[in-house]
């Protein structure tokens, strides 16, 4: 197959395809550089632009104020939910909230426990994580004493979103996982104290999870913690302490001058998300029961749009039959079983309405 397909994968998703222009002309050789992205050193003068427009772009995307700071990582969000711990719960006495909405939340939970008293405040697994909590619900179960409270913004297995900058408590400090709704969306950066997100969704490649991390962290952190789980060391060494993803990190550079220069912010990428969420549910909305949303209706994810069919023999040929028509990797997680439809930034509005029209279509031709 050589023509692009609509490609609604969870991650790693779909790029830009001015993106893929740029970084395709530049692989052999960089102009004035004479090597290409994936030959040059972290300490060249090229890359320190890179990484210094990167960090640029996103203070300007999403408003971060200076007493933040960000951070180029590697190992994944599943690194950070380890790191989140070690630098703000290891060796306190006082517990940590976590917010369960998903399967993600659950994963950043089991790994802090490791660390301290980790404990969820608030779970919808009995209901199968079909919501959020309200911002009532929240102030009713996290202490004032607890050192923390973690959020999942958004679940891509379940398809749950927070609809905006979740609650927190007065004086509880609010970390977020925001791997798959990062720089979909304006955030309020200064309400967290931590923020951190896998760039695999929106904001680049595989390889790169961005920390936004504020001042009271660095300051707060215990010592004696291993280098590179270390905060301290990503602040102080401007994330060059060790060879970064050199090329990962260009690429997010490059998807972040698109949503600057050719989406025009996160405003209007916020207003393009919804659109096509909206395309998709509403065909689901449309189908008399054919299509059953997993997702409450004030819950709905704007990224990942997940739900079922009469039966598995219907999925399977769901998914065989969108392939045909040039929408592939719609098959819901495993855990889970369904489809998923994830709408990252870079998936077109013409790919959500083929998308929604062929649903349409197949169930009309199925019910």
């Amino acid at each position: 197959m050589t023509e692009r397909v609509y490609n609604f994968s969870a991650g790693p998703a779909t790029l830009p395809l001015a993106v893929l222009a740029e970084a395709q002309r530049d692989l052999r050789s960089l102009p004035g550089v004479g090597a290409g992205p994936l030959e040059v050193s972290h300490r060249s003068p090229w890359f320190r632009g890179v990484i210094g427009e990167a960090e640029a772009n996103l203070r300007r995307l999403l408003t971060i104020p200076d007493t933040h700071h960000v951070l180029f990582c590697q190992g994944g969000a599943s690194l950070q939910f380890s790191m989140v711990a070690m630098n703000l719960l290891r060796g306190t006495e006082r517990p940590a909230g976590y917010v369960i909405t998903g399967a993600w939340g659950t994963k950043a939970l089991a790994e802090a426990a490791k660390e301290g008293d980790a404990r969820a405040v608030w779970s919808g697994a009995d209901d199968a994580f079909v919501t959020v909590p309200s911002a009532r619900e929240l102030a009713s179960a996290v202490s004032a004493g607890a050192v923390y409270i973690h959020v999942t913004t958004n679940e891509t297995i379940q398809g749950v979103q927070f609809p905006d900058d979740p609650p927190a408590p007065a004086g509880v400090p609010l970390v977020a996982d925001m791997s798959s709704d990062f720089c979909s969306r304006p955030v309020d950066v200064g309400r967290y104290t931590l923020i951190y997100a896998g760039a695999q969704k929106n904001a680049g490649p595989a390889g790169v999870a961005v920390a936004i991390v504020g001042d009271d962290v660095l300051a707060g952190a215990p010592h004696g913690l291993p280098t590179m789980l270390d905060y301290r060391t990503y602040a102080e060494h401007g994330s060059l302490y060790n060879t970064p993803p050199v090329f990962s990190i260009y690429v997010l550079m490059l998807v972040t001058r698109w949503l600057l220069n050719d989406v025009g912010g996160l405003e209007a990428q916020r207003a393009t998300n919804r659109a096509k969420a909206e395309l998709v549910y509403g065909a689901i909305d449309a189908s008399g029961g054919f299509y059953r949303g997993h997702a409450r209706p004030e819950a709905r994810s704007l990224m990942n749009v997940t739900w079922r069919l009469p039966d598995e023999d219907l999925e399977r040929t769901f998914v065989a039959e969108a392939a045909e028509a040039g929408m592939t990797e719609l098959k819901g997680h495993r855990s889970v079983g369904g489809i998923r439809a994830s709408l990252y930034n870079a998936m077109p509005l013409d790919g959500a309405r083929a998308l929604a029209d062929f649903m349409t279509a197949f169930a009309a031709r199925h019910a």
